[in-house]
């Protein structure tokens, strides 16, 4: 695909679109008239979005029109009586919600593919389905009016999009706990405190901010890129002894491949 040619399937109806120049794709989220609020059919387009995703693609880009990232689950679809809202859903057997559930969640959970680096672009709000969807992507950059909270506790809910590890991971489970049973708002400075953006910038700079970072990942080696991102990945699961034969079998991989051996 070349610079601005749409994914088959991406269109503003669906509330995603997707665009890419070169080695950059822009999954971009399209329905800023109502905050960009999520519904079923937008996770049905992320998934196949992953799974035509083209090999020459090394960073994604996750972002959102308008004044918001995204409001979450779009509530006239939850409390509606479609397939996929909430009362549905609850009339399945238990395998059947899990698997329907595990359906939504592909829709987040690829973009912590190995083999891509992938930058959520937030602005405004990012509720719910909307920070769990910043939480997938390995880095975050807020403009500094962002506000993150997840807010599926006012639901009676809990969150359910792959974004509770990554929440741990980032602040402590205390303090994930907290952010969890609160729904509280939390500002891009306090986000920028303990952990959860890559950076704050000013509105403005926002898209120049994710430009640049992306050319920095560009500017790396790919191999090395994709052994780093798997090493500090699975570091938490390692004990140190592990994490020391990890890296020694990369650095092995790399030099493999970088210098040979000529057999």
């Amino acid at each position: 695909m070349t610079a601005g040619n749409a994914h088959p399937g991406s269109t503003d109806e669906v509330g995603v679109r997707y665009e890419q120049d070169g080695p950059v794709a822009t999954v971009t989220l399209c329905r800023p008239d109502v905050l960009n609020a999520q519904t079923p059919e937008m996770w049905t387009e992320l998934g196949s979005i992953s799974r035509k995703l083209p090999g020459d693609v090394r960073v994604v880009i996750v972002r959102a029109e308008g004044r918001a990232f995204s409001a979450g689950l779009d509530l006239s679809v939850a409390r509606g009586d479609g397939d996929s809202s909430l009362s549905r859903l609850a009339q399945l057997s238990a395998s059947e919600c899990a698997d329907r559930i595990a359906g939504f969640q592909t829709a987040f959970t690829w973009l912590r593919s190995p083999s891509i680096v992938t930058i959520a672009a937030v602005q405004g709000h990012a509720i719910g389905a909307g920070f769990q969807l910043a939480l997938n992507c390995d880095m975050r950059i807020l403009a500094d009016d962002a506000r993150f909270s997840m807010a599926e506790v006012t639901l009676g809910l809990v969150p359910d999009l792959g974004g509770t590890k990554r929440l741990t991971e980032l602040v402590g489970p205390s303090r994930a706990l907290e952010i969890c049973v609160t729904g509280r708002r939390i500002a891009a400075d306090e986000a920028d405190r303990m952990g959860l953006a890559t950076a704050v910038v000013p509105r403005a700079g926002l898209d120049g901010a994710v430009a640049e970072l992306a050319a920095a990942v560009l500017a790396a080696d790919r191999g090395a890129v994709g052994e780093i991102k798997a090493l500090l990945a699975g570091a938490s699961l390692r004990s140190y002894a592990e994490q020391d034969r990890a890296e020694r079998e990369a650095q092995t991989r790399r030099l493999s491949e970088l210098l040979g051996s000529g057999e």
